[in-house]
């Protein structure tokens, strides 16, 4: 009988007027992980959020061997997401390590799962999804966006590629890509006579685009310059940039908060 109560008493509450299925939820976020059956996922809030209105996400897929706790501390991740008003969002890989060489592997499926789970705890933009990854996160992060690009409002991705003639059936608007010509962990792509521009000949095509151009060299930090490429050319909506610099395997400082502040709407004032 009581637990017959109990029971009676716990739907009551859940219907009163008020009361949001985010308030049923387990807290998480920051150093709580945030737990969809086995696996996880971990956010980083924004700075100075009024609780209400609708956030922008980037839900970036991590390198191999790290999880989304590291993600959410990394100082050239989190760092640019929260003084830019956007929600980051870091899944965990089973094992530490995402299974993009398929073309629909599991972690696809986790993912959606991940972004559902987001949209029942906050308020989110669903008109600004951002996908970054660096690394085995780079080639995760392209894996999804060629399965979900309709649901992405830009792809950023780090040091990492798949295979220039994999399948993409479903492409996102807008493309982002910066690679080393030093990465000795996953090297750029490069064609005929090393072209550099092969690394992203996979979006060129699927978004038709033409002959793209060089628009010379970005100094993003101090020692740091990119060689900077364009296609603006290509259908209605779509452009992808790449930049090549020196180094190796790494982010580079400040690269990511210049690509949200081109890719985000921009704000009146």
């Amino acid at each position: 009988m009581r637990l017959i109560r109990g029971l009676l008493l716990v739907s009551f509450i859940l219907f009163l007027p008020g009361v949001s299925a985010a308030q049923t939820l387990e807290p998480c976020g920051g150093d709580v992980a945030c737990k969809i059956g086995d696996r996880s996922y971990s956010i980083l809030m924004p700075d100075n959020w009024d609780g209400v209105t609708p956030l922008p996400v980037l839900m970036h897929f991590h390198a191999f061997l790290r999880r989304g706790r590291t993600v959410i501390h990394h100082p050239r991740i989190g760092s640019e997401t929260k003084p830019r008003g956007v929600m980051l969002v870091a899944p965990s890989a089973r094992n530490r390590a995402w299974r993009f060489w398929q073309d629909n592997p599991e972690d696809i499926d986790f993912a959606d799962a991940v972004l559902a789970d987001v949209a029942k705890r906050y308020p989110v933009d669903q008109s600004q999804i951002y996908v970054s990854g660096f690394s085995f996160g780079s080639a995760m992060a392209w894996r999804y966006a060629c399965a979900r690009g309709d649901r992405i409002a830009g792809l950023m991705t780090m040091s990492g590629t798949i295979k220039q003639d994999s399948d993409c059936p479903n492409p996102p608007k807008q493309v982002r890509h910066v690679h080393g010509l030093g990465d000795i962990w996953m090297h750029l792509p490069r064609g005929p006579g090393h072209n550099v521009t092969t690394a992203v000949a996979l979006w060129r095509k699927a978004f038709r685009c033409g002959k793209g151009r060089l628009e010379g060299v970005i100094e993003l930090a101090p020692g740091l310059n990119v060689t900077h490429f364009v296609w603006d050319n290509c259908m209605p909506g779509r452009s992808v940039t790449l930049d090549v610099h020196s180094g190796g395997h790494f982010i580079p400082t400040g690269w990511l908060g210049r690509q949200l502040d081109g890719l985000m709407p921009q704000r009146p004032g």
